[in-house]
């Protein structure tokens, strides 16, 4: 009964977050340089046509007017259409945001991979040189900006190696998986390092518990302590971290998007942004801005389960 106050609770606390959301998506792209008439029509654009182009586009109206047209179109689900490539935005976004999607999640997937198996060892071996070696190595990898690691992921494994495509996304869900893997792997290594020392200090906390001790004394087996009062544990600060850190992700595939020529939201917000194309712009911001808060959602509820104390 805790756990489902919780959740609705939740759920009412997102109302003025997807409302803030909305009044955000629509002031940002009215403050960015030049005008999307001018990004139709060139620089020597004649006034006559400008005029015509803002019309046509809605932008000669008032601001709150304006606003009040775009909070209809998003709850009625027309976006408009892209200025630039006059194709619908909603198309657009379910064209390119599963690439994305695709991408974050294979990051999480590998970063959870790395870094759980690692924090065990770190955690075990405290003080020691395996765990001063580990945290060195996820240490370099943490200080170093996501597209440089990209660029050199993808001159060792792609350009010189040819383990991995240099671009793309392939065709088929397999080959999607393959083209997407340095990708992912570059977006997987700085999370992996943020959750790896999240992670083992909280494993070293909870190792030395009292009823971690009364677990041994009653002779279970080492791994059900670890699984069922270590692992379950210690979880419950890195899930809230990992849930923070996936949009953090997010923003880090629009980078690598970039540098890996992947055809994602993330690419896509990019040349939108460039060619004044308020409605892909506004669209996107709106679409990553609501997933992002969802999985925010999932989080809390997900770590509720893991400490009914949340819940309360």
């Amino acid at each position: 009964m805790d756990l489902l106050n919780f959740i609705l609770r939740r759920l009412l606390q997102t109302i003025p977050t997807i409302s803030f959301i909305l009044i955000v998506a629509f002031v940002l792209v009215r403050l960015l340089p030049g005008d999307p008439a001018s990004a139709i029509l060139g620089d020597r654009a004649l006034d006559a046509d400008v005029a015509r182009i803002n019309a046509e586009l809605g932008l000669d109206k008032p601001i709150p007017l304006q606003f009040l047209y775009f909070v209809q179109s998003v709850f009625t689900g027309d976006l408009g259409d892209s200025i630039n490539l006059k194709v619908p935005v909603t198309t657009l976004i379910a064209k390119r945001l599963p690439v994305t999607l695709t991408l974050t999640a294979m990051a999480a997937v590998i970063a959870l991979l790395i870094a759980v198996p690692l924090s065990f060892v770190a955690a075990l071996n405290s003080g020691r040189p395996t765990d001063t070696a580990i945290r060195g190595v996820f240490q370099v990898g943490l200080s170093m900006p996501v597209f440089y690691v990209g660029l050199i992921l993808l001159t060792i494994f792609a350009a010189k190696l040819r383990w991995f495509p240099v671009g793309g996304y392939g065709d088929g869900f397999l080959e999607n998986l393959y083209h997407l893997f340095l990708p992912a792997l570059t977006l997987a290594l700085s999370l992996a390092a943020v959750l790896m020392r999240n992670l083992r200090a909280a494993i070293i906390g909870v190792v030395g518990a009292e009823y971690v001790e009364f677990a041994h004394a009653k002779g279970l087996h080492a791994r059900v302590i670890m699984l069922r009062h270590v692992l379950r544990n210690a979880l419950i600060s890195t899930v809230t971290l990992f849930g923070l850190s996936i949009g953090t992700l997010l923003g880090g595939a629009v980078i690598t998007e970039s540098v890996f020529a992947i055809p994602g939201a993330g690419r896509l917000m990019i040349d939108s942004i460039y060619g004044r194309d308020y409605p892909v712009i506004q669209g996107l911001t709106i679409a990553l801005s609501v997933l992002v808060s969802l999985i925010f959602l999932l989080t809390d509820i997900f770590q509720a389960w893991l400490d009914p104390r949340v819940a309360r």
